[in-house]
Formats: structure tokens, C-alpha cells, sequence
């Protein structure tokens, strides 16, 4: 399933549809209704909206519409259709996490992002399905049940934020917000081909996020954006980065940027296994195009991997049983994950940029269970550093196969510019 070729206005990219609509050479109302009649169509065979905004969604247009005719624009994206992962709070919208006892849960406020969003003129479409809770790999749950992968309805879309990753595959959305703990954006854009950001742990509050605390609690926890255009994370990251006064994790470091010179004198570090889970040939055949690709644009690119991704399981698994164990146990595991992070900083020390997997196979069949998920996520987690995943190849049954792009922290514009590069160059956007 791919968008159509005759609906050009669903192709266009959330960055351009903001520009035609402030332009009023579009108007919100029709984008907006548009993006519902293709819900109508096909949500329902791929169940990656569990919530559609249609009644309030119409009139947020309408009322961008006229406040442009009056001379008011609301921001970065006035009038932009959005959707979220249905871990992040919407006031009077059902936020279910995909639990039970919260499947009629009404919020009385939005989270900050879905604040934030809203005052730039963005409109809310809908909620997207995640697994129970908001965490792991597979998106199913008891109240809404499975999401299906639009490339293939046979196979996963990934978890956590797989709902919202088929919705915007599908074109049911133009971008969206998802959350990442160990790898829940990164591995349902490669299964669906779509791209994402995880920004540096601290640019984006928590506040408001089921299960995602702020602060010390969860270094590892991120919200970011997801799109089908690598343009439109930029935009969005500016439109969500920053302080909120509540979670107190949250660092006021400045955006840069994405360089216009792309990637020429960056050094990227690359590698295929990381010494962790060897890749299937199709991911290893990618990674090696997209190194030639940055090499010829201008990158000096250097195979090597940081010795200290090998512990990245054991710590994380540690951390999810750190309830369970003493207060020895615990400073030895903080300890553990001090000395892993000295130890990936001072790999970087020598490179701006790697790439690597996101994962070692395009998306699974539905049902079927991958041992070593997130294996090749879960290390940048621990780090905190931000990650770009964009497509870059295709495999035989014709699934998505996306690559990792990650920089040091506070550094998501030359991730995102060598993102922009690799999709520039492999044309995979639809």
C-alpha cells in the first residue's frame, strides 16, 4: 500500500503545507479533510488511529482559515494536521496507553508538546495505537488491538510508537509525535520507512507523557517527532524543544541550524554489527551504499564502533529489574552506566557522526518474535544522544529498510543533515 500518485496534496510535506496554507494558496479545511477521507479509507485495514478528531479537527481549519484571512498566523505550523502516540496526554481526548483501566481515561490537560504543537497552529487529528502501557516492541493491545504495517499488512509496524509510524506511512498523517525509551521511534520508522528523531535526553519535556518521568528517574526517555520528510523533523523539534518549568531534566541548550553543506568534512564512524547481532545481507548491502553515498558527498568515513555498545543490554536490563534488586546492586548499575557513557563519549571524540543499524531485518511478520530487538537502538538510548532513522533501501518482499544516523548530544543538526542527504539521494519519500 503506498500513497496514491494522483493525491498530490497528501504528498506535499508538512514544512510545504505550512508555507501554501500561510500563503493561502491552500487552505487548512481542505488539507485537513483530506487527511480524514483517507482515514476513513484506510484505517480501518491498518488500525493505526485508535481516536479521530473529525468534528474538532474540521473546526480548528475552519478557524485557521479565518484567522488568516484576518491577517493571524499562529506559528511554524498554522493550520497543519498532526497526530500523537496515545501515551501523550490530549485534553478531552480518550488516552488510553492501550490499558484496560484507562480506556476511557479524559485528560484535563494536553501534554506540554501537544501544547506546544497547538500554539504553533498545529491541529490535532487523532490518537495512534502503541503496545499496553506505551512500552515494547510489538504494537497490540487489549483495547484496541493490533496495528498493521501499511508496506505489508501481514507484518509488524514495531513499538512502541508503531501506530503512529503506520499512520503517517499510510498518509494518515502528514507527522506526528511518538517516544522512544530504548528504541520505540526508531524501530517503527525503519519498519515502516518513515523517518524520526530522537532528540538529546533533556531537549524535549516528559511532562504530561504516560509512564515517561522527567528528570533523573529515566534518562533514557524521549519524546520525538516522526514524519514521512526529513525537513519536517527540524521543524517540529524547534516547535517542541526547550524548558517547561516542570520536568526537571530538561536542559536549555540552544537549536542549531541543519548546515546547508550537508556533510562534506564531517568524519563518520560506521559499522554493520557493532560487535552486538551481525544484520541480514539487505541492511548490510544499505548501510554499505549509504557510507559510499556520505563518502562522495563530502564525509571522511572510518569503519569503527565503540567498544562499549556490547554492555548496552546487560545495563538496560538491569535498570528494568532495578526494583527487584539491592541498594548495592543499583550503585553498581548507575556505575556501569556512568562508565559506559565516559566510554562512548570518548569513541566520539574523534568522529561527529555514526551510522549503524536500526535494526538487523526489515519488520517481522505479525506474531513472529525477534530476540534481539533493539539491540542496535538500545545503546544511543543509554547515551542520551540523538538519533535520525531515514530509509534507504528495500528489501525483497518490499518492506522499508532504514538506516541510523547518530550525533554526539545536542547535535541533532548534522544527524538531520545527513538524514537529508541520504533522502535527497535514495528518493524513497513518497
Amino acid at each position: 500500500m503506498s500513497l496514491s500518485d494522483s493525491d498530490s496534496l497528501l504528498r506535499r510535506s508538512a514544512t510545504e503545507l505550512a508555507a501554501l496554507i500561510q500563503q493561502r494558496k491552500l487552505t487548512s479545511t481542505a488539507v485537513v479533510s483530506a487527511y480524514l477521507a483517507r482515514i476513513e479509507a484506510l484505517n480501518p485495514s491498518i488500525n493505526a488511529l485508535v481516536q479521530v478528531c473529525a468534528q474538532a479537527a474540521l473546526a480548528d481549519a475552519w478557524a485557521a482559515d479565518r484567522a488568516l484571512a484576518q491577517g493571524e498566523c499562529r506559528g511554524l505550523l498554522h493550520g497543519v494536521p498532526f497526530t500523537v502516540k496515545d501515551v501523550i496526554d490530549t485534553r478531552g481526548v480518550v488516552s488510553a496507553a492501550g490499558l484496560t483501566e484507562r480506556a476511557d481515561y479524559l485528560p484535563e490537560q494536553d501534554a506540554v508538546v501537544v501544547t506546544r504543537m497547538k500554539a504553533a497552529g498545529a491541529i490535532l487529528l487523532g490518537k495512534s495505537n502503541c503496545p499496553p502501557g506505551g512500552g515494547g516492541g510489538v504494537t497490540d493491545n487489549p483495547v484496541y488491538g493490533a496495528t498493521r504495517n501499511p508496506h505489508g499488512l501481514a507484518h509488524s509496524p514495531g513499538g512502541s510508537s508503531g501506530g503512529e509510524a503506520a499512520a503517517i506511512a499510510a498518509g494518515l498523517s502528514p507527522l506526528g509525535l511518538g517516544s522512544d525509551s530504548g528504541g520505540s521511534l526508531r524501530v517503527p520508522a525503519h519498519f515502516c520507512g518513515i523517518c524520526t528523531l530522537k532528540p538529546t535526553t533533556g531537549r524535549v519535556p516528559n511532562t504530561g507523557v504516560f509512564d515517561h518521568p522527567g528528570g533523573l528517574s529515566d534518562y533514557r526517555s524521549q519524546i520525538g517527532p516522526m514524519a514521512r520528510h526529513v525537513d519536517d523533523l527540524a521543524l517540529v523539534l524547534q516547535v517542541i524543544a526547550g524548558e517547561d518549568g516542570r520536568d526537571a531534566g530538561v536542559i536549555p541548550m540552544p537549536l542549531h541550524d541543519v548546515p546547508v553543506r550537508g556533510v562534506n568534512g564531517l568524519r563518520v564512524a560506521w559499522y554493520s554489527d557493532g560487535g552486538i547481532e551481525p544484520v541480514d545481507p539487505i541492511t548490510q548491502a544499505t548501510l554499505q551504499a549509504v557510507a559510499n553515498l556520505l563518502e562522495a558527498a563530502g564525509a571522511r568515513l572510518h569503519a569503527a564502533f565503540p567498544s562499549a555498545l556490547s554492555t548496552a543490554r546487560d545495563i538496560t536490563e538491569r535498570y528494568w529489574a532495578m526494583s527487584k534488586g539491592s541498594g548495592a546492586q543499583s550503585i553498581k548499575l548507575f556505575s556501569d552506566w556512568d562508565q559506559f557513557r565516559s566510554a562512548m563519549l570518548g569513541f566520539m571524540a574523534n568522529h561527529d557522526l555514526i551510522l549503524c543499524p536500526v535494526d538487523v531485518a526489515a519488520a517481522p511478520r505479525l506474531g513472529e518474535t525477534r530476540p534481539g530487538l533493539f539491540n542496535h537502538t538500545l545503546p544511543y538510548s543509554l547515551a542520551g544522544w540523538p538519533c535520525v532513522v531515514v530509509r534507504a533501501g528495500t528489501d525483497a518482499d518490499g518492506l522499508p529498510v532504514g538506516v541510523q544516523i547518530v550525533a554526539r548530544p545536542w547535535n541533532e543538526h548534522l544527524a538531520l543533515a545527513a538524514a537529508r542527504v541520504i533522502e535527497r539521494a535514495f528518493a524513497f519519500t513518497p
